[in-house]
């Protein structure tokens, strides 16, 4: 395989990290998917990144493995992060909190799209609860990240010492966690001789796909990776998918240049607005549990394998393609949506 993985792991060790994520994630063949005519001939695999057991899972732990790792060099206490009501970051680092024992503090706001009574109280919200978390409601259309700060200097002045984690993850820190990943998937390629041409993540905050841009790069891996954009708009996404692997790349290795072209996000699958249910989300939910038993969330996974379902239909990967889906958990949303299935 045309790949070197030394130095990009050589670059991650340089980081500070706890180990959360019991890896290799598996890689599995969705075999019956695969001989559906709709899917043009492509192989389809699935990185099960959904099977990863702290606080019920998800692609958020290996963003927090390094975030950790920085806000105990720093000597936390507390971690402060915000997100919307049912955020899988904010479940999973209310978590990561309890089987530390740091306080946590979460700052949540509501959707502009959902109301009804599954969204606000179950799903996600439910088990930061669980998690012990003390959880800040805002209303629509306020910034969360203006009462992070004022929330922190409230901390400070009560002698704790709080960290905060960004939005998703996803900043240059989080990132690495993909990057990480990255060399993970290459290696069980390599295993089993397999090269994938095609890797298919959501992208909302850009963390997962920039870092996986910014591990392949490193690597020099041909590996395309694309991201179907499930909260800001293709431009906006591209915008700040580019800038996030270019700033991961500055934290692993600064004369790595990146190839813009490299960086595919496509903007067909958010539907009218972040969280809104679609068709298309919705008869590919069914179709992954019905033909294979897994299982992705309405927000995200959902509506990426909404957009690889599209793509293939339309003759968007040639024929005989190895296609890598990432499911990047989440689950817990599906029960927050339940009407949307109704």
């Amino acid at each position: 395989m045309s790949h070197d993985l030394s130095r990009l792991e050589a670059a991650l060790a340089n980081h500070p990290r706890v180990v959360l994520v019991e890896t290799p994630t598996p890689i599995q063949k969705l075999s019956r998917l695969s001989q559906l005519a709709e899917f043009n001939g492509c192989n389809l695999y699935v990185k099960r990144d959904d099977l990863t057991s702290l606080g019920g899972g998800g692609n958020k732990l290996r963003k927090l493995e390094f975030l950790l790792g920085e806000a105990l060099a720093a000597g936390a206490d507390t971690l402060v992060t915000w997100g919307g009501l049912q955020s899988n970051h904010a479940r999973l680092t209310a978590a990561v909190a309890a089987r530390h024992g740091l306080a946590c503090e979460l700052i949540l706001t509501q959707s502009g799209v959902r109301t009804d009574d599954d969204y606000q109280l179950n799903g996600n919200v439910l088990l930061d609860g669980l998690f012990g978390a003390t959880i800040h409601r805002l209303p629509l259309g306020a910034a969360p990240d203006a009462y992070a700060a004022e929330r922190v200097d409230q901390l400070v002045r009560q002698g704790r010492k709080p960290f905060v984690m960004p939005l998703g993850g996803s900043s240059p820190t989080g990132a690495l966690g993909y990057a990480a990943c990255a060399a993970e998937i290459l290696q069980q390629a390599d295993a089993v001789g397999v090269r994938f041409q095609q890797i298919i993540v959501p992208n909302g905050s850009s963390g997962t796909q920039a870092g996986l841009l910014a591990g392949v790069a490193l690597a020099g891996s041909s590996t395309g990776i694309t991201g179907f954009s499930v909260l800001g708009t293709a431009e906006q996404t591209l915008a700040t998918t580019r800038e996030k692997t270019r700033q991961t790349l500055q934290l692993l290795a600064p004369s790595t240049p990146l190839d813009e072209s490299a960086v595919k996000v496509d903007g067909t699958q958010r539907g009218e607005a972040y969280g809104a249910p679609t068709q298309a989300m919705l008869e590919a939910t069914r179709l992954l549990a019905s033909h294979e038993g897994l299982l992705v969330d309405p927000v995200y996974g959902g509506k990426a394998f909404a957009g690889l379902l599209a793509a293939a239909r339309n003759g968007g990967f040639p024929p005989g393609s190895n296609l890598l889906f990432v499911m990047t958990g989440g689950l817990p949303g599906i029960f927050a949506y339940r009407s949307a299935y109704s």
